[in-house]
C-alpha cells in the first residue's frame, strides 16, 4: 500500500483541506510535511506523540519532514481549548524545552541519513520581524468576526476572555505556513483534529497570497483524529501522571502499565500508530482478546520507545506482581532517591516517589483506608517516616494492586 492508504487503512486521517491533492502528493513521493509543537515542557508524553508517529510514516515513505518548535508562538501559547490563559515562559525555559523536545522527536524520526527530518524554529523569522509590517503583511487577511466564531477561541470566550495577545497565534501559525511554504517547499501541515481551525488559517493565506503576488502555492492542511479517552480527555496521563517518553521521567515498570491502562475503546488506535501490525489483524486479535491484546500493545510500544531490554523488563515484572499474591519486596517496582535529612513526612515521600500526583490525593486516600505501607493501613497524614526505615526499603500499597518500593540509594 502507498503511503495515502496506509493512513486510510489505519484511520489515522481525519480531515484535510483538499484530499485529491494530498493523495496525489502522497502518492508520488515528493511532499514536504510540517507539525508544530509548543516547547512548553521538556519532553513529551505519549499524548503529545500522536502526530510524530504519523510524520514518521512520512519520513519512511521518502517524503520531507519538517518539525517546527515554536519559539515564538510558545511565548503567547495556543488558546485551543484552554479555559486561562498559558503562563508565559521565560526565554532561558524556552530554550531548555527546545533541547528535551528534540531529543524526543528522535525517537520516532531520523535526523542523519540521505533523508534527514529537519528542526525549524519559528522564533528565527518571527525575531525581527516589524509589528507593522507583519500586521500589514499578514494581519490585513483575517477577519476578527470569523476569528472569533473559530471552535479554537470559543472556551476562552465563554469562561476565561480572550486576550488580543491570544488572538495573534492564528495569525502567526498561518504564517508559519506560509513561511516553510516559500523556503524549504512546504506543501503540508499536519496536526491533530484540535489544531484544525489553525491549519486552515494557514491554507487560507496561502490562497490569499497566491492571488497577490500569481504564485501557485501548493498548500493542504490535514489532521488526525485525537486519542481520546471514552470520557473525552486526551490519552497520555494516568493516574500516577504522565507516560513521558524520556527514561529519565518514568520507570520502564510505569511505562508499559501506563500503555497496559489504556481504555478498551483506544487500544485499535493506539496500535495503528505506534506499531506497524497490519490492522485485519490488529481487529481480529481485539475481538478475540482484548487482555492479550493490551499486553501486546504494552510489550510493542515500550520496546518501540525505550527498547527491547526494557519492555521485557517491565514484562516480567508485571506477570510476576499480577500472576499471584505474592507481592514482596523482591519483585515490587522500585523507586530510590538519596535523603539527606533523618526523617521525612509520608506526604511527601509518596509526592517525591511519584506513587500520588499530589498530598490531597494522599490525604483522600487515607481517608478511605487506600494507601499501606509493608502491609499496614497508614491512618496518620502527618507521620513521618526515619531515615532507618528506608534503608531495606518500605513497600506500599494503593488501591489493589498497585505497589511500590521506596528506599534510599
Amino acid at each position: 500500500m502507498n503511503l495515502y492508504e496506509i493512513l486510510k487503512d489505519r484511520n489515522l486521517l481525519y480531515q484535510t483541506t483538499d484530499e485529491e491533492t494530498l493523495k496525489k502528493l502522497l502518492n508520488e513521493g515528493k511532499a514536504t510535511v510540517y507539525c508544530g509543537t509548543d516547547p512548553t515542557a521538556d519532553s513529551l508524553h505519549i499524548g503529545h506523540c500522536v502526530p510524530c508517529t504519523i510524520l514518521r510514516r512520512f519520513q519512511q515513505a521518502g517524503h520531507k519532514v519538517l518539525i517546527l518548535v515554536g519559539g515564538a508562538t510558545a511565548a503567547i501559547g495556543d488558546p485551543t481549548g484552554k479555559t486561562d490563559m498559558r503562563p508565559m515562559l521565560s526565554r532561558e525555559q524556552l530554550a531548555h524545552n527546545i533541547e528535551g523536545i528534540k531529543k524526543a522527536y528522535s525517537h520516532f524520526l531520523d535526523f542523519d541519513g540521505e533523508n534527514p527530518a529537519v528542526i525549524v524554529n519559528n522564533a528565527d523569522w518571527f525575531q525581527g520581524y516589524d509589528y507593522v509590517n507583519f500586521m500589514r503583511d499578514v494581519g490585513v487577511h483575517f477577519n476578527v468576526n470569523k476569528m472569533i466564531t473559530n471552535e479554537i477561541y470559543s472556551k476562552r470566550m465563554e469562561e476565561g476572555g480572550l486576550t488580543f495577545f491570544e488572538m495573534g497565534y492564528m495569525l502567526m501559525q498561518a504564517y508559519d505556513f506560509l513561511h516553510l511554504n516559500r523556503e524549504y517547499g512546504c506543501n503540508i501541515e499536519w496536526g491533530g483534529a484540535d489544531q484544525w481551525g489553525n491549519i486552515v488559517a494557514g491554507t487560507e493565506l496561502g490562497r490569499k497570497m497566491n492571488f497577490l503576488d500569481g504564485k501557485n502555492r501548493v498548500m493542504v492542511g490535514a489532521t488526525n483524529p485525537l486519542l481520546l479517552t471514552p470520557e473525552g480527555k486526551k490519552m497520555g496521563k494516568t493516574e500516577k501522571g504522565a507516560i513521558w517518553i524520556e527514561k529519565e521521567k518514568i520507570s520502564a515498570y510505569d511505562f508499559y502499565q501506563g500503555i497496559y491502562q489504556t481504555p478498551d475503546a483506544c487500544v485499535e488506535m493506539m496500535y495503528a500508530l505506534f506499531t506497524d501490525i497490519p490492522m485485519v489483524e490488529v481487529r481480529e486479535m481485539i475481538k478475540t482478546n482484548i487482555v492479550a491484546s493490551k499486553k501486546r500493545l504494552a510489550f510493542e510500544i515500550t520496546k518501540f520507545i525505550r527498547g527491547e531490554a526494557d519492555a521485557i523488563e517491565a514484562q516480567n515484572m508485571s506477570e510476576n506482581l499480577f500472576a499471584s499474591n505474592s507481592i514482596n519486596k523482591d519483585n515490587a517496582p522500585t523507586f530510590e532517591f538519596d535523603m539527606n535529612e533523618n526523617e521525612i513526612g509520608v506526604l511527601d515521600l509518596l509526592v517525591n516517589a511519584k506513587f500520588v500526583q499530589s498530598k490531597g490525593e494522599a490525604r483522600r486516600l487515607i481517608e478511605q483506608n487506600g494507601l499501606s505501607m509493608d502491609g499496614e493501613v497508614i491512618k496518620d497524614a502527618t507521620m513521618s517516616i526515619k531515615k532507618e526505615q528506608l534503608l531495606d526499603g518500605i513497600l506500599f500499597k494503593k488501591g489493589k494492586k498497585n505497589y511500590l518500593l521506596i528506599k534510599i540509594k
